[in-house]
């Protein structure tokens, strides 16, 4: 039997990569690879979908993007949170609780 994909609530994906963001920079397959592990092989987040996020949270001012060089030598553009993007994953955390 095929595994069924999860629906996400709107504003999901803008939580996990604020949450795959909380201890280090990374880049994009980095945070989609951290959203994997942290929702233990449930969600794969495809390209499609994680760079217009990530666009959005930068345009936000959630997230700071720079480029750097990747563990395989390539150029790649690493994202952060940005003191607002700690405030917001912090007022994100606070609302699932409940």
């Amino acid at each position: 039997m095929a595994k069924e994909k999860p629906d996400l609530v709107y504003g999901t994906l803008d939580m996990l990569i604020l949450k795959a963001l909380q201890h280090e920079p990374r880049h994009g397959l980095a945070i989609a690879d951290r959203i994997q592990q942290i929702s233990q092989d449930v969600l794969r987040v495809e390209q499609g979908s994680l760079y217009p996020a990530l666009y959005r949270l930068e345009a936000q001012g959630w997230l700071k993007a720079e480029w750097g060089v990747s563990d395989n030598n390539r150029k790649a553009r690493y994202y952060r949170l940005t003191a607002a993007g700690r405030k917001q994953l912090a007022a994100e955390k606070e609302h699932w609780s409940r």
